[in-house]
């Protein structure tokens, strides 16, 4: 089996920002962001060594979701100045490089890797790896499809299959949205049940299996509780909307213009010399090799 890697672009970007100190290319452009998501890239390519690359970005436009309930993303701050021109330098070394990009109005890059992630696994039976530090992208993890989420800046990271999932946050994957439901999402804008915090959630879901499920069983779950969940209950069933990621968003994917081995790093060596890069050339040199154009990993 073949594997697809899927670089959530904008978090990848927006952790890359905060993760290293402000750095200057040779012309004085800000490039902290720029240098923290290839040095990303690098490291998950050279660690999943995968025979498919793409990268998703959010577009900007208003959502779907922002349409269904006012308040979503309304409390996150505006992006800075300094880092917009760094999210344009990406797209363009992206392009350069020759790597697929999906981007689309009206929809998040998280329902694109849901579309990509799904179609890549029924149609094209591959395994997938989503690299991301949205937690929102657990959903999608089952059998075939895998989360690798950078932790304490770029420093370290965990992989999350179905196992990792349930040990880390007490429920199943196909959970996850159920989950959100209840705990609603703060760095989104949307609440859950009022006083369910996550271990309760978990537990209800334990013993209850779905939302849904849960709901119909309200009379057997203990007063207190109960009585949070009834008052909450179409809040609730709007967070759960809000949290399930589309997996058939109006993209065209071809998996097969997607091959790693189509990459120009040729153009990616001279995009790097022209930024400073230094360390990432020699690493994309270690990665590729000095000479050649080739995929030639170690």
């Amino acid at each position: 089996m073949k594997k697809l890697l899927l670089i959530d672009g904008n978090a990848l970007l927006h952790r890359a920002y905060h993760a290293y100190p402000p750095l200057t290319n040779p012309k004085g452009e800000q490039i902290q962001a720029v240098f923290g998501f290839f040095s990303m890239v690098l490291t998950v390519y050279a660690d999943q060594k995968p025979d498919y690359f793409v990268v998703c970005f959010d577009r900007g436009a208003p959502t779907f979701r922002m349409n269904m309930y006012a308040g979503y993303h309304e409390n996150r701050p505006k992006m800075s100045e300094d880092f917009v021109p760094q999210v344009v330098m990406v797209h363009e070394m992206l392009e350069k490089m020759k790597v697929q990009v999906f981007e689309l109005d009206g929809y998040e890059a998280d329902d694109l890797i849901g579309t990509i992630a799904t179609e890549a696994v029924s149609k094209f039976k591959e395994e997938v790896v989503i690299v991301t530090g949205d937690r929102d992208l657990l959903q999608l993890v089952n059998e075939h499809v895998k989360v690798l989420m950078p932790l304490n800046g770029f420093t370290k990271t965990v992989l999350f299959d179905e196992k990792a999932v349930e040990e880390k946050y007490g429920v199943h994957p196909r959970q996850f949205i159920d989950y959100k439901a209840l705990i609603g999402d703060a760095s989104d804008g949307y609440p859950g049940v009022t006083g369910i915090g996550p271990k309760t959630a978990a537990k209800l879901l334990q013993e209850h299996g779905t939302f849904e499920k849960l709901y119909r069983d309200i009379g057997l779950i203990p007063e207190k509780i109960g009585a949070k969940l009834a008052l909450d209950a179409e809040q609730a069933a709007l967070a759960k909307k809000l949290a399930t990621i589309v997996t058939d968003s109006p993209i065209q994917f071809d998996l097969t213009k997607c091959a790693s081995s189509d990459f120009d790093i040729k153009a990616l060596r001279e995009e790097f010399k022209k930024q400073g890069f230094n360390s990432l050339q020699t690493r994309l040199d270690t990665l590729f090799g000095k000479e050649t154009n080739q995929l030639e990993l170690l």
